[in-house]
């Protein structure tokens, strides 16, 4: 709407969220409810697009790939305009319903690792009364523990039923040593999610060691903090070289009518990968 545009320089940024809202309840009164988020479970008219201020940094630094090649990975339908949890976030929750799901009962704990949480999945995630939740991050300080993902020592070995490390991998220098952290810890009867930003047009991951400038990175893996920018192939291979089995989860397994509702993208991957 029209508004919006001369709000953003008269109102503080607490109150434009807050009209925001009320604005998405008063359409979500009025209008059809074609879609849903399985975090904070309302039913929704939309979702929100992907940020335009990121579009517009990636075009300032001359992004050289196509944009609508990414996997797990929807422009159109980003975030839910409710709680702001986005397409992957949301794809998590989907498959944590059904695993959660098929849990013959309550009495078993399932020891849980997050690495770089995201607050609305973490608290989505702490509901479930089998679930022994631990968060790990470098930064945040949030996080229940501070430790670098190439180095969990503060974790034995085959402590956890449950890993999700989602988009962390791109920021790591040594993701072979991360990735061999994460079998280190998980129980050979787990399995982890492991995702990471994977563009459909590359034949293999998009690395050099040149490109340090924040506009290097812009230009080359679409984001200032990220080092590189994966292949299918060469994701997959670097799983596997660990010692992961590997299952790519798209749209035949979740299916369509689910992937439209939730605002997936049909290209969506979920990785799962166990020992």
């Amino acid at each position: 709407m029209k508004y919006r545009k001369y709000l953003g320089v008269f109102l503080p940024h607490l109150f434009k969220k807050y009209l925001y809202r009320v604005e998405t309840s008063v359409r979500n009164i009025f209008l059809e409810k074609h879609y849903a988020c399985p975090i904070c479970n309302s039913k929704l008219t939309r979702f929100n697009r992907f940020p335009d201020s990121i579009f517009e940094l990636l075009d300032k630094h001359q992004y050289i790939h196509p944009f609508f090649y990414s996997e797990t990975f929807n422009y159109l339908k980003y975030s839910c305009p409710l709680c702001g949890s986005s397409d992957r976030n949301r794809l998590y929750a989907l498959f944590f319903k059904k695993r959660f799901s098929e849990i013959p009962d309550n009495e078993t704990i399932y020891h849980f690792l997050d690495i770089a949480p995201n607050k609305n999945l973490t608290t989505w995630i702490k509901k479930f009364p089998f679930i022994q939740y631990r968060s790990v991050d470098l930064y945040k300080e949030d996080a229940d523990d501070k430790a670098d993902i190439t180095d969990l020592n503060i974790y034995e070995n085959e402590k956890f039923d449950i890993i999700l490390c989602s988009h962390v991998l791109e920021h790591i220098k040594d993701d072979r040593k991360a990735l061999y952290e994460l079998f280190r810890v998980l129980k050979p009867s787990g399995y982890a999610i492991v995702m990471v930003p994977i563009l459909l047009t590359l034949e293999e991951d998009l690395e050099n060691s040149a490109w340090i400038t924040e506009a290097d990175r812009w230009k080359y893996y679409g984001q200032n903090d990220h080092i590189r920018m994966y292949s299918k192939g060469g994701f997959v291979g670097k799983l596997e070289k660990t010692g992961f089995k590997v299952m790519q989860l798209g749209v035949d397994f979740f299916g369509k009518e689910t992937f439209d509702k939730y605002g997936i993208h049909h290209r969506s991957v979920l990785y799962v990968v166990e020992k």
